[in-house]
């Protein structure tokens, strides 16, 4: 029974040491991995430099001032000047309705007027007549007066003079009358010769500002009406990058910051522009506000719809101590990296500024001329005091 009792504690101290064992064993290989063998790292020297923070959109190129062309009044399109990519100046015909029967009715229209006039000339002869007659009525009657005052002639004769007095004056009224009537025709009739004129001038179809035409949608022959669109014009002094940003950069856009406009057709040539506006409205479902970015210049072969990112810089600080991203490590959701220190990688707590595209403001922790590193193999973490060495 004893000799049973030893058996088993003798095994169990046998377990107990074999664990104890392996545990020393793998502590062994792990202080070996850690003192001994070393990390291939890459290795960046702290600078001082120039830190830009960006905020990235992604948009289409519109623009600010555009236009439908259409006709003012109904009719068939005679002729289309120009063709989407043309260049128009204001003012200038762009297109042309068939005017025969417009240019008849003006033709209709000037003769009414020319009529009307010489009714007027006449009417203006008839009063002068009228009043010669009136002269003489008036003379004839203060005559006749005299006459029988005097004891001759007879009240026949002044009944008669007196009456062709009053008729005399009935005509001059009846053609003063006329003749402002007449004059008022005149204006009737030069009023509807401008309304006709002005109906013919419709007939040409005009560029209402400089633009380009980036779409024709009728052609010779078709039937206009006002409203339907007969080219789609855009001013170039005016266009817009309109891309969409996230809500969370809302606080730091503000209009005039720059920018960087790349369109998508010249991913290599990154064109300078300016915020000109920014939404107020955010979109339910992304969560995006719209900002438009005016760039200085266009690429030469350009179209409206055209895809585009836009980098607003919203900070930039010239003197900075800055690090790649890759090298900032993030543990327990604070900052550190890894300085390299006689062989070994030390951990350093940071605390971080602007973040740049391709560069972290570190303000303090490091400094410059200090080398960080990061491992080399992605998915390989760094421990403090861990051996490392190039790759």
């Amino acid at each position: 029974m004893a000799t049973d009792t030893g058996k088993t504690t003798t095994r169990r101290y046998l377990w107990l040491g074999g664990k104890v064992a392996l545990a020393l064993v793998a502590t062994g290989v792990v202080v070996y991995r850690l003192w001994f063998v070393p990390v291939s790292v890459q290795r960046h020297t702290v600078e001082s430099g120039e830190i830009v923070v960006e905020v990235m959109g992604t948009g289409t190129l519109d623009a600010h001032v555009k236009a439908a062309v259409s006709t003012k009044i109904p009719g068939r399109l005679k002729t289309v000047l120009v063709d989407q990519g043309d260049t128009v100046k204001e003012g200038q015909e762009v297109a042309r309705l068939d005017d025969l029967d417009l240019g008849h009715e003006v033709e209709v229209e000037e003769a009414n007027v020319a009529a009307r006039k010489a009714a007027v000339d006449r009417l203006q002869a008839e009063v002068t007549q009228t009043k010669v007659v009136l002269t003489q009525a008036t003379s004839n009657e203060d005559r006749v007066r005299r006459v029988l005052a005097s004891g001759g002639g007879s009240q026949d004769d002044l009944d008669k003079a007196v009456e062709s007095l009053g008729v005399a004056r009935a005509n001059l009224a009846r053609t003063e009358a006329a003749l402002v009537e007449g004059k008022r025709q005149i204006v009737t009739a030069e009023k509807t010769l401008g309304f006709r004129r002005s109906r013919f001038e419709d007939a040409v179809i005009r560029a209402p500002f400089d633009a380009v035409v980036v779409r024709r949608d009728r052609n010779v022959g078709d039937v206009v009406v006002p409203g339907s669109s007969i080219l789609a014009v855009v001013a170039t002094n005016e266009l817009w990058v309109s891309a969409w940003v996230d809500e969370s950069a809302m606080a730091a856009v503000r209009p005039i910051q720059p920018a960087r406009v790349v369109f998508r057709s010249h991913p290599d040539q990154p064109l300078p522009g300016t915020v000109v506006r920014t939404g107020r409205e955010t979109d339910r479902e992304t969560r995006e506000f719209l900002v438009d970015v005016a760039p200085a210049k266009l690429p030469e072969d350009w179209s409206i719809g055209q895809r585009a990112e836009v980098y607003i810089e919203t900070a930039r600080k010239r003197a900075a101590a800055v690090i790649p991203p890759d090298y900032l490590v993030w543990r327990d959701r604070r900052p550190l990296v890894f300085v390299e220190s006689r062989g070994r990688a030390e951990r350093r707590a940071v605390t971080v500024g602007l973040r740049g595209r391709d560069a972290v403001e570190v303000l303090d922790g490091v400094a410059a001329g200090e080398t960080v590193v990061a491992p080399a193999r992605a998915g390989t973490e760094l421990t403090d005091g861990q051996r490392v060495h190039n790759p």
